[in-house]
């Protein structure tokens, strides 16, 4: 069992998933919550312990996220499990139409949240010899799709990346595995498609659990793993 000592940071904190693995990981984590906005990390989790760290930066800028992430681990010390929660869907154009900035976007917010955060998390993890990384992929990017390319390349190389980090440090002792959620069941996707029947979807606590086990000990033989997460659809 993991005890409270030990630290979690959490990504794209005030989302849906991260608001669901924050509720997982409570009991037995002090967590780190990063997002963008301080005020909207406030108003989500307004009754956040004094042993927990609000963290408002701008992950998709490198400098930044070394800055303030680098103060945050220095105040409350290394962290022991991350799980990337930041990123973003976006339905784009077709490959040969795509503006230069539709891609982009897809990939600062995808891919580099995901970057800025191990360059900081990662050495402390090596120092100690232990720690997970939970990172999240999309079921719907194993393959194209048209007027998907931006997204299905980004959460691709997500997925490259954490198999690539998998082999990098699970010899140091580090567990790096990605979760692949189809369509999870968000009041923003609910909205988007109305005449959808979401009974299939994932919930976001669902899909939290599974996240749970990966950064508990209870995982300890599963590293660079690309675990589907499909709900009953």
């Amino acid at each position: 069992m993991t005890t409270t000592t030990s630290t979690a940071m959490i990504t794209g904190a005030a989302g849906n998933l991260g608001r669901a693995v924050a509720a997982v990981l409570a009991d037995d984590f002090r967590l780190a919550l990063v997002g963008s906005s301080l005020a909207h990390l406030r108003t989500t989790f307004p009754q956040a312990p004094a042993t927990w760290r609000l963290v408002d930066v701008d992950l998709t800028k490198q400098e930044a996220s070394d800055k303030r992430l680098g103060e945050v681990i220095a105040d409350i010390g290394p962290v022991d499990v991350l799980c990337s929660i930041a990123g973003a869907f976006h339905m784009g154009e077709p490959v040969h139409a795509m503006a230069a900035s539709s891609f982009d976007a897809m990939i600062d917010v995808n891919v580099r949240t995901l970057l800025n955060a191990v360059r900081s998390v990662v050495p402390g993890m090596i120092a100690r010899g232990r720690g997970r990384v939970i990172t999240v992929g999309a079921l719907s990017a194993q393959r194209g799709g048209a007027e998907m390319g931006a997204y299905a390349a980004a959460k691709s190389a997500v997925m490259r990346l954490t198999e690539s980090m998998a082999a990098e440090l699970g010899p140091k002792g580090i567990n790096v595995n990605c979760v692949l959620p189809s369509l999870i069941d968000t009041p923003q996707n609910r909205a988007a498609m109305p005449d959808a029947d979401p009974a299939g979807w994932v919930k976001p606590q669902d899909l939290a659990a599974v996240i749970g086990f990966l950064a508990s000990e209870r995982a300890v033989a599963v590293n660079g793993a690309l675990i589907p997460v499909t709900g009953r659809g």
